[in-house]
Parts: C-alpha cells; structure tokens; sequence
C-alpha cells in the first residue's frame, strides 16, 4: 500500500468536518464529494430564488418537463 500526505489548513480541515489526522483515499473522496454535492445544491437554491423558480407549484414544473419533451421529439 503506497501512503499520500496532504496539507491543509485548519480552516479547511474543520470546514470539511474532519475529525481524524490519516484517512483512506475512499473516504477522503467521499468527505469532499459530499461537500461540492452540498455547495452545488446552495448554489441551484440561490439561482432558483433569483430567477423566481423556487415559487412554481409541482404541476407548473411537470407542464415545464412535459413541454420540453414534446419539444425535443417533435425536433
């Protein structure tokens, strides 16, 4: 087994929730996958809220989905 050693700062370190000083590569990967999942899911609530998405009701939003596939099978 080869071994990485990666630096960061304590900010960072408490930022991603870290607890413990040597992690496996999964689990390191999973820590920051679940991170960027989460900052991307802020960033798509904010741009909802901005261009008014974030009122539409459920069938507002199937009418969306249903006339965009329309569109593409009749193109």
């Amino acid at each position: 087994m080869k071994s990485v050693n990666i630096q960061i700062s304590d900010f960072e370190f408490n930022q991603l929730g870290l607890n413990k000083n040597t992690l496996s590569f999964s689990e390191l990967v999973d820590i920051i996958g679940k991170k960027i999942t989460k900052q991307t899911l802020e960033k798509s609530i904010q741009l909802s809220n901005k261009c008014g998405l974030s009122e539409m009701t459920m069938q507002e939003i199937n009418d969306e989905i249903k006339a965009c596939r329309n569109a593409k099978s009749s193109s």
